[in-house]
């Protein structure tokens, strides 16, 4: 899309404004913007990095930066390469692998709030293949359950989620069976 002024390049500044319910859309690019007024010269676009960075530094849980926080930032480090804490919230990179596990106190509560709660990826269903894959993903999760379910010494729910595995299970023999 070009630039609604200039008409020359490309428009990557994109203002919406509603006025009494009218609503109206302009898109310009960063210099037409600029002279038009639409951003102020201050204003600098953020990187990915600047807004992970910038969530690093508020995602204390809560909790006011404290020199005793700050402090036990400074002394978290990575074990396997001696990354701390502060350099990998200053580059926004981890050394290594064991980074993840070093920093997971400090990175678990970023993430659920980054993916609206989620902490692990499952990876995503290719269309072809989605029932036999979430019947599988359900016979494994009854599994789990039946097994706390016995460890609970809850005999019937044991015996509702055995019953629901066996169905499963048939189903999906015989959707394979019809497949070849």
């Amino acid at each position: 899309m070009k630039c609604q002024e200039c008409q020359q390049n490309p428009a990557t500044v994109h203002l919406t404004q509603v006025i009494n319910g009218t609503k109206t859309e302009i898109h310009v690019c960063p210099q037409c913007a600029k002279e038009k007024g639409y951003v102020s010269q201050e204003d600098e676009a953020y990187s990915l990095h600047q807004l992970l960075s910038g969530l690093f530094h508020n995602s204390s849980n809560g909790m006011h930066n404290t020199s005793q926080q700050s402090e036990k930032e400074k002394q978290l480090q990575c074990e396997k390469c001696g990354m701390t804490y502060q350099q990998f919230a200053r580059i926004g990179k981890f050394g290594c692998s064991s980074c993840y596990q070093a920093f997971a106190d400090r990175l678990n509560p970023l993430l659920r709030k980054v993916h609206s709660g989620n902490t692990t990826h499952e990876g995503k269903i290719p269309k072809r293949v989605e029932s036999d894959i979430h019947q599988r993903m359900k016979v494994r999760d009854l599994k789990l359950k039946l097994q706390q379910a016995i460890m609970d010494e809850a005999f019937e729910k044991a015996a509702q989620y055995r019953d629901q595995i066996k169905e499963l299970e048939h189903d999906l023999s015989q959707s394979q069976d019809g497949d070849e």
